[in-house]
């Protein structure tokens, strides 16, 4: 069967999944959408910008401790000609008033990783849709406290993890819905991303460097750094492990099961250092605990096979690593390429992507790519942000939920806990209570969410 043929078949063979909420209402608002800002630095910024473009959001409130910050948010809207929020700002508990705003449809919450539960459960008690930046949570219990506060107040919460939109993921997405990979077996995937610029900013330069981190530093520094002292394990799963989870139906007819994880020692912030700022400089004598290249492996219920790799203290070019392989064939995104038995022109070997890639791109991706130009990350944060402000119109469940949001986000104490007790294996909880075994697919399942 050559790659036309193949192509022609499995598109009349492709049956459509039916949208199922896990809400009950049947329900479109058709007013404007009214968002609060938790947190706009330069990520929430980034997002305040995507929702400044739409005509059917308006922004009400943001909250930030920085005046830098929301002065910079403020003169977005100022660009744009729009009316501008109001502000909290003065105090770390802020955020706890606009919360309490009676106007406010939604919440996006974009601030350092601690206190991504503490806002989002205020939020969701609140009786407010919550989007939260990755990862969601730190620890075990902040991910089963996200999933009960969920299960009382009814509210929901969506994970921003803007690779699940990735264009190439996607296809891939389509294409193992579509059957082209046959059964499921494996896939590698990780956050191997050269951050020590990030991780040492002391705010001279545009885009970080220096080796100050914490409270002499900028940004993400400030904060971001000091995990990379205090813990050892995969502490950024989600951007790689996300769009893997959606491969393998995670929560949706397969789970978690357990993982392994190990760490090499530690070496590249300490020699950064070094090299920056020289032996003398005092940060030369801070002592670094996490790895530099840490590798997880996860075991699924239905016995496929994970490889997560958190990579970001030495310097490499940037790779997601996504690798995809089922009993009929493999993808791989660093090179580009393919190979499906009987479809790919010749045996054992690889060809390109391209021609899969523009014959499955996701319907997602058909609708709505000149929308997502002005978007960061390739257009993948027009999508994510997309998909929480559709799910507020519908009052449905947003395509990536709060099961996903604790489970991938539980990989991080998983792993130090696998790290910890040299490399043993950690059963994953289940955090679906039971349900994954019956709940139906929500992502990726129309041109809408």
């Amino acid at each position: 069967m050559n790659r036309r043929t193949f192509i022609q078949q499995t598109a009349k063979a492709a049956s459509a999944v039916p949208f199922v909420s896990l809400n009950s209402k049947s329900y479109r608002n058709t007013g404007n959408i009214k968002l609060g800002f938790i947190g706009v630095g330069l990520r929430g910024r980034s997002h305040v910008v995507q929702a400044l473009f739409r005509d059917d959001v308006d922004i009400t409130a943001i909250c930030d401790i920085d005046p830098d910050a929301v002065k910079r948010t403020l003169d977005l809207f100022e660009k744009k000609g729009k009316n501008k929020p109001e502000v909290y700002t003065g105090s770390d508990y802020a955020y706890k008033e606009l919360c309490k705003r009676e106007d406010l449809d939604g919440i996006v919450i974009s601030t350092p990783w601690e206190w991504h539960v503490p806002m989002s459960v205020d939020s969701m008690e609140a009786g407010k849709y919550t989007a939260v930046e990755v990862s969601a949570t730190v620890t075990l219990q902040e991910s089963w406290d996200l999933v009960n506060t969920y299960e009382k107040t009814g509210s929901h919460c969506m994970i921003l993890e803007n690779v699940c939109y990735r264009r190439d993921v996607m296809t891939i997405l389509n294409m193992i819905r579509k059957g082209m990979f046959g059964e499921m077996l494996y896939a590698h995937c990780g956050y191997q991303h050269d951050l020590r610029e990030v991780k040492f900013n002391d705010g001279t330069k545009p885009y970080g460097g220096g080796v100050e981190f914490g409270e002499k530093a900028f940004s993400e520094a400030k904060w971001r750094t000091q995990h990379s002292v205090d813990r050892n394990g995969d502490i950024y799963p989600t951007h790689g492990l996300g769009p893997v989870a959606h491969w393998f139906d995670i929560n949706r007819g397969n789970k978690f099961s357990y993982l392994t994880s190990m760490a090499t020692k530690a070496r590249g912030l300490h020699k950064h250092i070094v090299d920056q700022g020289g032996d003398d400089h005092p940060n030369a004598k801070v002592n670094f605990k996490l790895g530099d290249v840490v590798t997880t492996t996860i075991a699924c219920e239905n016995g496929e096979n994970i490889v997560l790799i958190h990579d970001t203290n030495s310097p490499r070019p940037y790779s997601l690593g996504f690798r995809a392989q089922g009993t009929k064939g493999i993808w791989m995104n660093d090179g580009n390429t393919i190979y499906l038995q009987n479809v790919s022109d010749k045996p054992h070997r690889w060809e390109s992507f391209d021609p899969y890639e523009k014959e499955y791109d996701h319907t997602l991706w058909k609708e709505h790519a000149k929308a997502a130009e002005n978007a960061g990350h390739g257009g993948i944060d027009f999508f994510v942000l997309r998909g929480f402000i559709e799910a507020i119109k519908d009052q449905v469940a947003p395509p990536i939920d709060v099961y996903d949001a604790a489970a991938w986000s539980a990989i991080s104490p998983l792993s130090e806990l696998s790290i910890s007790r040299g490399s043993s294996p950690v059963e994953i909880p289940d955090f679906t209570r039971g349900a994954w075994k019956t709940n139906n697919r929500i992502f990726g399942l129309n041109n809408k969410y």
